[in-house]
């Protein structure tokens, strides 16, 4: 009983903290891969060479990377957790006894002495290190998006009117359509014809946090929150990310990811999402650039006990339609949105026996609408069926739901930690610092005490979270250690 209750606290032991750190160490293995040569020539312009000398920007940036790494809530609980980390130590190049460099000191760096660029400078170093060992695999892209919560009262917003975002298609589908509807002598639609508002849309707006969105979660759950549409590989690794406001739709965010991964990986083949981008135009324009689109079946809210579109015969060189019974039903006229609309004759349908089956209306006409797009969208039909695109669909819970998954049990991206409170917050509560216009690493430090409504101190930054969601496949990967068996202590009696 008496060797139990030994104390060895105060125990002098002759070892130094590199054999205090185990040999197959998640840090172990990023510092075994990772160079930084090229970060201290990167900022090597942003220091002055003379005075009393600067912290390490490499163990400033070490410090973040350890946050993200370990989802660790914020810089102040880092620092803390440092100080009495053996393995965190290790991995900064310090001993046991070092001062830690001071959490405002991380915020400052990145809020006004770093370019604004070099997380994402970081994250394309991670990436070149995983295509040059060949472990980035390309030609299956698996797009999706995942809700972030943010930091803001529900309760406390306001409505304003905000102008409509035009969407990129729309100078494109405008032509198309009124070419059709100078075929069918109607009077092409104008730009100023959006709606009788002047293209407005009533907003909700968070007054703790602005840049959110406010989006419905279930039937009756509202909250406000970020969304990082993301791209990754068939292995996982994050290829692109674009953070938007929780109410922006998936296919309105597609474009940017879809640009971003095609330019720097124009062997992309096939095109894997999920019914939020079953879009028309993200069909066309997926098979225009000769890629493959893979998308999943999308259930359709019929009548009960009616035809269905596809029982209806079409005949390209007439442009019409035929019911099941004989019926024709003509191309009327295209709408600004792209929907074209096919109506029988009346006068012969209306003593049809079946007209209630067809679901025509009170007068016996048969209304039945498609795209101007619906080509493509008949073809990523036929891509579904398909084995291999089967087979790719399958693949999203093990790829890109996976990468989800992890970033918010391990990397703490379930939610925001700080609103953008706007100047009262002090630098040392924050994490990094942005606004909109992506401008904020110019900011001086007494601006950004005193900046105006524009400008907000951030904790979510799309880039180091499109760093981190990445960083750890990468290296469980590069530096892949087995672990050995932990011996089960014996028990006492």
């Amino acid at each position: 009983m008496d060797e139990w209750s030994k104390d060895a606290r105060r125990d002098v032991v002759l070892t130094d903290i590199d054999a205090l750190v185990p040999e197959d160490h998640l840090l172990r293995k990023i510092e075994k891969v990772m160079d930084y040569g090229w970060i201290y020539e990167r900022l090597d312009p942003y220091y002055k060479h003379e005075g009393r000398p600067p912290v390490d920007p490499v163990v400033i940036i070490k410090m973040v990377l350890l946050q993200h790494l370990y989802g660790i809530p914020s810089l102040r609980r880092t620092y803390a957790e440092i100080d009495v980390n053996v393995a965190y130590r290790w991995f900064l190049g310090y001993n046991l006894l070092d001062r830690i460099p001071h959490f405002a000191t991380v915020s400052y760096a990145f809020c006004n002495r770093f370019p604004p660029s070099l997380t994402e400078e970081i994250f394309e170093h991670i990436l070149n290190k995983a295509i040059n060992n060949r472990m980035v695999d390309p030609s299956a892209v698996f797009i999706d998006g995942t809700h972030i919560k943010a930091s803001a009262n529900k309760k406390k917003f306001q409505k304003e009117q905000v102008k409509k975002a035009a969407k990129v298609y729309d100078e494109q589908l405008r032509r198309e359509v009124n070419e059709e509807r100078e075929k069918l002598g109607k009077k092409p639609v104008d730009d100023d014809d959006d709606s009788n508002d002047g293209g407005t849309v009533e907003k909700t707006v968070s007054t703790t946090d602005p840049e959110c969105g406010m989006f419905v979660k279930g039937e009756h759950e509202r909250q406000f929150a970020y969304e990082a549409h993301t791209a990754c590989d068939e292995n996982g690794f994050i290829l692109g990310v674009e953070v938007t406001a929780g109410n922006v739709s998936d296919s309105v965010a597609w474009d940017k990811v879809y640009n971003e991964v095609t330019e720097r990986f124009p062997e992309s083949k096939y095109i894997v999402m999920d019914a939020g981008y079953k879009t028309p135009w993200i069909a066309k324009r997926t098979l225009e650039d000769d890629r493959i689109p893979v998308l999943p079946y999308t259930r359709k809210n019929y009548k009960e006990g009616t035809y269905r579109p596809w029982e209806c015969d079409y005949d390209p060189v007439t442009d019409s339609f035929t019911c099941p019974h004989g019926g024709t039903l003509r191309h009327t006229t295209t709408d600004k949105d792209g929907r074209r609309t096919y109506r029988t004759d009346p006068n012969k349908c209306k003593d049809c026996p079946y007209k209630a089956k067809c679901g025509a209306n009170e007068r016996g006409q048969k209304v039945l609408q498609t795209h101007i797009w619906q080509e493509y969208l008949d073809i990523v039909e036929q891509v579904r069926l398909n084995p291999l695109g089967k087979k790719l669909y399958a693949k999203r819970k093990e790829t890109i739901e996976r990468v989800f998954a992890d970033a918010k049990e391990k990397h703490a991206m379930r939610y925001t930690h700080h609103p953008k409170s706007g100047p009262r917050r002090t630098l040392g509560e924050a994490q990094i610092c942005c606004d909109e216009s992506e401008k904020a690493g110019e900011l001086e430090l007494e601006e950004l005490r005193t900046a105006s409504q524009r400008h907000y101190i951030c904790y979510f930054q799309p880039s180091i979270r499109a760093f981190m969601l990445g960083v750890r496949w990468f290296f469980d990967r590069l530096g892949r250690v087995p672990n050995p068996p932990v011996p089960r202590p014996a028990r006492r009696r």
